[in-house]
């Protein structure tokens, strides 16, 4: 990385510095990028997200129209937050190196760069307008769910239990991460239950404290399948029907992207993005169908009660997010909306499923 080929705020992104951007990437040949319009997108809590519209001096094959970046957020909690647990460097490197070998849809990348100084990074990807973007207050219907099942085991089959999964620095927890998670919970569960003790019902705080206790277990390692797994595969992270339907859904935000088991992306998204009564109907149908999704990939082996414990045990991922994530990040009337379905539709899954019972029954 050079001075100029990082943009550290979207400012920072001008006709010239686009210009030589794209040339780098090999996309721009003769054409000169002449302006920019620029507007805010997405609902990220740890990273601000730009359309840049572009305007050229001549036509050029291949010259793409608009393209969105990425950089780390203007709130310094928030990126404080991204930083310090290394989500930002995560995401960079997903982009750099693992893309290419997994079969998830995700957007192209132009730029991909950070500053480990700082944290400081920029992400100059594909655009993939016009898409439907996933609502997570909203949930999904049936139909986006069973896409979404397809494109876990995109990302999880080409790489199903790769032990050189386990020798990419970059995709590996820090030794002292889980320590540091563990040990900060208490902090963490009183902060959240500070903040929303009046906005959450009863039964999910208590359920929320229920896995406050059991934060060790939850992060102590077990044997599992391993596959890159996506960490926060939910509807805010999802575009529907992208390049104006060519893709059936594309995946964003690979900022938790970690090494684990792909059952919890299936979980977390299940008991996320389905309203209770839609997830109960349809949560064995999307299970079978993830797990026949990942046989074209060459999984044939996965014990189907031990993956239904690991969709159980993966519940928690949600629970913990809710928790963890709502604390960690600027407040916002969106964030609070955000956090409290979450809460409630993951603490319910795991109240259904009896997840903490799983996790015991996973640590014997």
């Amino acid at each position: 990385m050079t001075a100029d080929t990082l943009a550290r705020t979207p400012g920072d992104v001008t006709p010239a510095w686009l210009t030589a951007a794209l040339r780098r990437a090999g996309t721009l040949h003769d054409a000169t990028v002449t302006d920019i319009a620029s507007r805010r997108v997405g609902h990220g809590m740890l990273g601000d997200s730009v359309q840049f519209t572009l305007s050229y001096d001549r036509a050029e094959d291949g010259a793409p129209a608009s393209v969105v970046g990425k950089f780390a957020s203007s709130d310094p909690v928030s990126k404080a937050t991204g930083a310090s647990i290394g989500l930002y460097a995560k995401e960079v490197n997903f982009y750099r190196t693992l893309r290419d070998t997994v079969a998830v849809r995700s957007p192209h990348p132009y730029v991909a760069e950070i500053d480990p100084a700082t944290s400081d990074f920029t992400l100059i990807l594909e655009d993939l307008a016009p898409a439907r973007g996933g609502d997570q207050i909203a949930g999904c219907s049936l139909e986006d769910a069973e896409r979404a099942m397809d494109q876990a085991a995109a990302l999880h089959g080409p790489r199903w239990n790769d032990p050189s999964l386990l020798e990419i620095p970059w995709l590996m927890p820090s030794p002292d991460l889980s320590g540091f998670l563990v040990n900060n919970f208490p902090a963490t569960i009183a902060a959240f239950r500070e903040r929303y003790d009046d906005m959450l019902e009863p039964e999910y705080m208590a359920e929320c404290l229920r896995f406050a206790e059991r934060v060790p277990a939850f992060f102590t390692p077990r044997a599992i399948p391993i596959a890159p797994q996506h960490t926060d595969f939910r509807l805010d992270n999802m575009l529907f029907d992208a390049r104006d339907g060519a893709d059936p859904l594309a995946v964003l935000d690979w900022q938790s992207i970690a090494v684990g088991f792909g059952m919890l992306d299936v979980a977390y998204f299940v008991g996320a993005g389905l309203l209770p009564e839609d997830r109960r109907r349809h949560e064995q149908a999307l299970f079978e169908r993830y797990l026949e999704a990942l046989k074209p990939y060459g999984v044939k082996d996965y014990d189907r009660n031990a993956a239904w414990r690991d969709y159980r045990v993966g519940i928690l991922q949600g629970v913990f997010t809710s928790i963890f994530a709502s604390v960690g990040t600027v407040r916002t009337e969106r964030g609070d909306r955000m956090f409290m379905t979450m809460a409630r539709r993951h603490c319910q899954h795991a109240i259904d499923l009896q997840s903490l019972k799983a996790l015991s029954e996973a640590a014997d």
